[in-house]
């Protein structure tokens, strides 16, 4: 009989035997758990990675829709400047990735539409079109997959059939500034508004009989800013050119957060440059330095999640206002210094590095620092154009002024 022959029994026996089937199992199910944890990873990217091309499908079809209608670009030219923008908004968030930039740049293309009305004026709709393939991780890989497709359309018209409604960039930005005891240090640059300053010395005199005695006399010095006081200004200056380009405060929010061996109480992101302002002009200096915790403060302020999923909570206020869910980013980071205390050069750079994954564009100014002050600003820029190393005021004065003039162009009336 089959049924008793002892090949038979055997099988019924290792069908039976369930001692081993856990391992058997978890061996199946683990290359499954794997690549479903690396979908949802890419899943994830790809999402952060449409908003982020998204946001810049959109500015270069502005950007390109007002050049043409401005007449500083021609339809010759628009592909070109549009696949520039493209993938110039996007460098910071694919840095240092050659082959997807590559992608980007064939992947990108622009179509211009001209129309002409009775009286001869142009108008212009251009249309950028966007994308690129994503490389995916290697959990993902194990189900064949090997990449992602990224993409992003947007439309804009300038001059003949653009609305009258005006629209136009907004942005976040967030100051993060050394108040520690070196910042109350003299610079060599002569104070505008009160070049000179009295003082009193001990010399010898004469009394009223003509005789010599021991005395007082006062002299006049120059006056130098000292740095905290540059700093004030430096702020000031950028909140004005900031207003200039804002006035209505509907498109630029700004926060700010001083450090010196702990970060202070931040003045929270704000419609406007009011509290900012407010803020660092009541800034004294003291104490080390430890720029870890601030810089974390800035990070955690512009990519903080909101209750609406896929925003942030940036991207929600500036909705609601504006109804333009794209500020562009900005953290302003400066010190005169170097840290002090353990680790912060190391925490510091975390942030700097989560910062730019995030699409935050950081601007650092290493101002009259050591080598050692340099060195992390100069780690933590988002480009060399980013760091400034200002070695008196005036030259302070000018990096603010460069960076609120870089930013405020992004405030640049635009048309639907």
């Amino acid at each position: 009989m089959i049924i008793g022959s002892s090949k038979f029994r055997s099988l019924l026996q290792l069908i039976r035997d369930r001692s081993g089937n856990f391992g058997i199992l978890t061996a199946i199910a683990l290359p499954v758990v794997a690549a479903t944890a690396g979908v949802a990873v890419d899943v994830t990217n790809m999402a952060v990675s449409n908003s982020q091309l998204q946001a810049a499908t959109d500015a270069a079809a502005l950007a390109t829709a007002t050049a043409l209608g401005n007449g500083t670009a021609t339809t010759s030219n628009a592909q070109q400047l549009a696949t520039q923008f493209v993938t110039g908004q996007m460098s910071n968030y694919l840095a240092g990735d050659t082959d997807t930039i590559n992608s980007l740049k064939t992947g990108t293309s622009a179509s211009i539409t001209k129309t002409t009305d009775s009286s001869g004026n142009a108008g212009y709709t251009v249309v950028v079109d966007a994308s690129y393939s994503m490389q995916v991780n290697g959990m993902t890989r194990m189900l064949g997959l090997t990449s992602m497709n990224v993409g992003a359309s947007s439309t804009s018209t300038s001059g003949v059939g653009a609305s009258s409604e005006a629209q136009k960039n907004p942005l976040s930005m967030y100051l993060v500034l050394d108040r520690s005891g070196s910042m109350d240090e003299a610079t060599n640059t002569v104070n505008a508004e009160k070049p000179t300053t009295t003082y009193t010395y001990s010399c010898r005199t004469t009394n009223s009989w003509g005789l010599p005695v021991n005395g007082n006399c006062t002299g006049t010095k120059a006056n130098y800013y000292t740095k905290i006081e540059s700093l004030k200004i430096a702020v000031t200056n950028l909140s004005t050119q900031l207003n200039k380009a804002d006035p209505n405060n509907q498109y630029v929010r700004t926060g700010a957060d001083s450090y010196n061996s702990v970060a202070q109480t931040p003045s929270a992101l704000a419609w406007g440059t009011t509290g900012v302002t407010k803020y660092v002009n009541n800034l004294t200096a003291s104490g080390t330095t430890n720029s870890a915790p601030a810089f974390t403060a800035a990070v955690t302020a512009l990519t903080l999640a909101s209750t609406t999923p896929g925003l942030t909570n940036e991207q929600l206020q500036h909705k609601n206002k504006s109804g333009i869910a794209n500020p562009s980013t900005y953290i302003v980071f400066m010190t005169d210094g170097e840290n002090n205390v353990a680790n912060a050069d190391t925490e510091t750079k975390k942030q700097c590095d989560k910062a730019r994954n995030a699409g935050i564009r950081v601007y650092t100014i290493a101002f009259m620092a050591p080598e050692n002050g340099e060195a992390l600003l100069k780690y933590c820029a988002t480009t060399a154009s980013d760091y400034f190393t200002p070695q008196n005021a005036a030259d302070l004065f000018s990096a603010f002024s460069s960076i609120a003039s870089q930013t405020s162009k992004q405030i640049t009336l635009l048309t639907k």
